[in-house]
């Protein structure tokens, strides 16, 4: 296998992210594990070993994103994962701020982040983008039965709409790179024991399984899907 590959993780110092740049770092790749908190991303990476290296970069700042893209020559998978989720409310219970903080971590951020780092991405033969969504973000499964949340439960309105719009967002940069040779897909993670809503949900899963689908997705053959959302299992999730 080649041991040049280059990947980068972001919010890579916990949870998920943290068990995806592992498995990546496993896989042989040089990753860049990204934490906004330099302490907490050097400790992250130690951890990892091998070759896992600390990337100081908060995602909603556009200078730390422009300087930690002048670091990096040449990426071969970007794994956005960072995001927030500071309101459990439905949409009548949640303000416009708690939308706007909640977009500019899970949305814009991800867009910053993204074409900051597609000349380094470009640079590979083999690019990839995995952006780490939601099952709770699917329409379909909001408005039918199903396992990830009580039927007719409109609870996470920003977090759940935002990424809705990541969804969005990855089938048009799908579309847009896949004559360049790249695959961009979205996860859904499934409900993880994480700190994102600062409480562990009582029947959450461990967040590695849930990595094993970002790295799934990460190491897809040139023949692999892209503009997809896909579940942790591998399986298709309905829009």
């Amino acid at each position: 296998m080649k041991n040049d590959r280059t990947a980068l993780v972001t919010g890579a110092n916990k949870g998920i992210g943290f068990h995806v740049a592992r498995l990546l770092a496993a896989e042989g790749f040089t990753v860049h594990v990204g934490s906004r908190d330099p302490g907490r991303g050097e400790r992250a990476a130690a951890e990892i070993g091998g070759r896992a290296r600390p990337l100081d970069l908060d995602v909603t700042d556009p200078d730390s994103v422009a300087r930690a893209a002048e670091r990096i020559e040449r990426l071969d998978v970007l794994v956005n994962n960072a995001g927030i989720s500071p309101s459990l409310g439905g949409p009548a219970e949640t303000g416009v701020e708690d939308l706007r903080r909640t977009y500019e971590t899970n949305v814009f951020a991800v867009v910053e982040v993204t074409n900051a780092f597609l000349p380094a991405l470009r640079r590979s033969s083999r690019p990839r983008i995995v952006n780490v969504s939601s099952g709770t973000a699917s329409l379909t499964w909001s408005t039918h039965p199903n396992p990830q949340f009580p039927p007719g439960s409109g609870r996470s309105a920003a977090y759940r709409s935002s990424k809705a719009a990541l969804n969005a967002l990855t089938v048009l940069y799908g579309l847009t790179l896949a004559d360049e040779g790249f695959k961009v897909n979205a996860l859904a993670p499934g409900r993880r024991a994480t700190d994102l809503i600062g409480s562990p949900m009582p029947d959450a899963g461990d967040p590695a399984e849930a990595a094993e689908g970002a790295v799934r997705l990460a190491l897809l053959p040139d023949d692999g899907p892209t503009g997809g959302f896909f579940s942790w299992d591998g399986s298709a999730v309905p829009w």
